[in-house]
């Protein structure tokens, strides 16, 4: 296939192009930001493979015009001038970026109605299981039990909580039997009174290298419910986004998410 990245500055995008390029796809499109030290070099700087040599560019759509499927692990605002873009060439999105406001993914919605857009906060295969196994447990449970979300990063990471973690407060609070509207709340400092059963606690931690840690609690009388995803190093989401891409590629106009990968 011939695929771009959006974001190949970054780790991200280094692990995306060595995956990509050890699968036989090519490169046909390397975006970064205006102020990257790699703007305007080949993009065999990042990944000296056969299958990377491309120059990397400011965000274009001249430069899609020869790509089946972008990759883009970028920033919120790259996102938004990136669909532009794509859907002026044409050309499928793979959509990881992080941090999206309500309004972004509306744009987000907009430009899957002219190409096809895979939008996902985690890529990992992995990850998407605990997304299916949390909205299991989340219908077959009730407020009998309290939802807990804990994710841990590295101490770059800049939002918080984490995409994944907004996704899996989404999947709780649309499935579990008994929530009504329910307040999020994320930490718990000071006399706050006792928890109510109609909320959902978030908590973060951010330290040292951790590539992403998260964990759904269900937290009975009697017992505790735990569902949990460790990832062990960042190749987990490259591997993932280079299967959106091959099942984007083709693909009519339209929303997609990694449960379509996955089958579900």
């Amino acid at each position: 296939m011939k695929i771009g990245i959006c974001g190949i500055g970054g780790r991200m995008g280094e692990a995306i192009l060595r995956i990509m390029t050890d699968s036989s796809h090519t490169l046909t499109a390397a975006f970064d930001s205006e102020i990257s030290p790699m703007l305007n070099k080949n993009a065999r700087n990042v990944v000296d493979r056969q299958g990377a040599d491309c120059i990397i560019e400011k965000i274009n759509a001249k430069a899609l015009s020869e790509t089946e499927v972008i990759i883009d692990f970028s920033a919120p605002v790259a996102t938004m001038e990136l669909l532009k873009s794509a859907v002026e060439s044409g050309t499928a999105v793979v959509i990881g970026t992080t941090g999206l406001t309500d309004v972004q993914r509306e744009e987000v919605s907009r430009a899957a109605s002219s190409i096809p857009v895979l939008f996902s906060p985690n890529m990992s295969l992995g990850v998407n299981l605990l997304f299916k196994l949390t909205e299991i447990a989340s219908k077959a449970l009730s407020t009998e039990y309290d939802p807990e979300i804990f994710e841990a990063h590295h101490r770059l990471k800049k939002d918080s909580p984490s995409g994944t973690a907004v996704k899996l407060i989404e999947i709780v609070r649309d499935n579990l039997k008994g929530l009504d509207n329910p307040e999020i709340v994320h930490g718990r400092e000071g006399i706050v009174g006792e928890r109510t059963s109609n909320e959902i606690g978030v908590h973060a931690m951010r330290g040292g290298s951790i590539i992403g840690d998260h964990t759904v609690f269900f937290t009975g009388i009697n017992d505790r419910i735990e569902l949990t995803h460790r990832a062990q190093n960042r190749d987990v989401f490259a591997a993932g986004a280079v299967k959106a891409a091959e099942f984007l590629a083709g693909k009519e106009p339209g929303l997609y998410s990694m449960y379509d990968v996955l089958g579900f």
